[in-house]
């Protein structure tokens, strides 16, 4: 099963992260290996379609129009549950602390922490455990990723409905019951900023 983990896990990373050449070339890699495990192809095979079929400015155009530009599909995982509260200052900081206790350096590459693909990569290369344990604390965040990219109709929905396969329990039924999940409402303790603002507090110490 953590091998299975570890491929889905890396394709996941990668097909959220920008397109460029390298991720193209990475295509036929990911359908090889994710055709080692019954079914694990079935998430990706429309995002590697995609990859496949268009030319690379449009991929490009699209990921900054649906990942970059809006705030709808944040890839970042404490956005979803705090948002520019003073308390995620102190979260991000605590994902730093867990790379940071591996025995492999890890190369942010000037992104935020908590960086889903960044988050996956680590999980896939570097501590599936310690990996798993931060998708499994910020499941609701993915819940919620998942939930806005099926009101788009985004093909990247069943890439985090494959993520949230690998963590215990069903996925929840509605945002309503995420929300539950994750124990809170929205948050509102703003630091001069919308609670929603794009824009992100700096790791303490970074």
């Amino acid at each position: 099963m953590s091998r299975r983990e570890q491929v889905v896990y890396m394709a996941a990373a990668w097909c959220l992260s920008y397109p460029d050449e390298d991720l193209l070339d990475k295509v036929p890699l990911m359908r090889a290996a994710l055709a080692e495990f019954h079914g694990a192809g079935e998430a990706f095979a429309e995002v590697l379609e995609v990859l496949e079929s268009r030319p690379l400015m449009e991929i490009q155009a699209h990921y900054v129009r649906e990942f970059d530009l809006g705030k709808r599909h944040a890839l970042h995982l404490s956005y979803w549950t705090d948002g520019d509260t003073r308390r995620r200052g102190e979260v991000l900081g605590n994902f730093k602390q867990t790379y940071r206790q591996s025995d492999i350096l890890v190369d942010t590459h000037g992104e935020l922490p908590d960086y889903l693909p960044m988050v996956l990569e680590y999980a896939a290369l570097v501590d599936l455990a310690a990996g798993r344990g931060l998708l499994g604390r910020f499941r609701a965040s993915l819940e919620m990723l998942r939930f806005g990219l099926l009101r788009d109709k985004l093909p990247h929905a069943s890439i985090l409905q494959a993520i949230c396969a690998t963590l215990p329990g069903k996925s929840p039924a509605d945002e309503q019951a995420v929300m539950r999940m994750a124990g809170y409402g929205p948050p509102t303790e703003a630091v001069g900023l919308d609670p929603y603002d794009p824009r992100l507090l700096p790791v303490k110490g970074a």
